[in-house]
């Protein structure tokens, strides 16, 4: 049984992300844990300061406590509805790093919202606290969109490294139900050689987990022009390494990822060896 951090940070409850946690219980019972953070209406917080009075800011705290209870309520609602086990975390206060690495660490998989990560804060997505909580998290972590439908077909971003091969293993760990979903291993590299990396090895692999398998070299920069290869398609699901970790991995620097989740909001999983 998987444990399952899903992580609600804002206004909006994460319905998108909730949608895959359904097909997830679906597939194989999980265990959840719903973790939410207050929003940052700095807008709000402003107008606040400008008064000489402490009320403002009071009754903004507990507005902010209303929203993550809701939101909470709604968690635990549809839970139930679907007869997903869930434990739902006592925080509710604003955004706090340490408590998502602590929960992380325990957790199989973190689900949360590519849009609506903090969206109150009106700045393109990724912004700050969704690019640190990607940073930080010390499992994989899937960013789903709000309009998140099935994937017909899988890409996994290959570069050759240690990075992008664990990520295809933790990825066929946790999904194994989707073997069968045409997977297209994607190496992508500004080089003049037309060879993909341990080809042999790479194929011998992927064949022991997904059913329907193809491999493609494509000669362009992946952090110029991969975004706009892969925003084409339709119904897919991006699996990648660790996002802005290591220098050494090009296909996983912060550029590249960024562009994908904030131009074609298409699911990204993302893993962290």
């Amino acid at each position: 049984m998987n444990q399952v951090l899903f992580v609600g940070a804002g206004k909006e409850f994460p319905r998108g992300a909730f949608t895959f946690l359904r097909w997830m219980q679906e597939q194989e019972p999980v265990q959840a844990l719903g973790l939410f953070f207050c929003p940052l209406d700095y807008e709000a917080m402003a107008t606040a300061s400008q008064l000489p009075v402490q009320a403002p800011f009071d009754r903004l705290v507990e507005t902010e406590k209303e929203t993550v209870q809701a939101n909470k309520a709604i968690f635990a609602r549809l839970c139930e509805q679907h007869y997903i086990k869930y434990h739902i975390h006592e925080n509710c206060e604003q955004w706090d790093k340490h408590i998502l690495v602590k929960e992380s660490r325990f957790a199989d998989l973190i689900l949360l919202s590519g849009e609506l990560f903090y969206s109150d804060l009106r700045m393109r997505q990724p912004n700050f606290l969704l690019q640190e909580a990607l940073q930080a998290a010390e499992c994989p972590v899937l960013v789903i969109p709000e309009g998140y439908t099935q994937c017909d077909h899988l890409f996994v971003a290959y570069d050759g490294s240690k990075e992008s091969l664990f990520a295809m293993k933790q990825f066929s760990y946790l999904f194994p139900q989707l073997s069968d979903v045409p997977t297209e291993i994607v190496y992508v590299k500004d080089e003049p050689f037309t060879s993909i990396p341990d080809l042999d090895q790479l194929r011998q692999y992927c064949k022991a987990r997904f059913n329907c398998i193809s491999f493609a070299k494509l000669q362009f920069r992946a952090a110029h022009y991969f975004s706009t290869w892969i925003g084409e398609k339709k119904h897919v699901m991006l699996v990648s390494g660790s996002y802005g970790r290591n220098a050494f991995s090009y296909l996983a620097k912060r550029s590249f990822a960024e562009q994908v989740i904030h131009e074609h909001k298409l699911p990204v999983f993302i893993a962290h060896a």
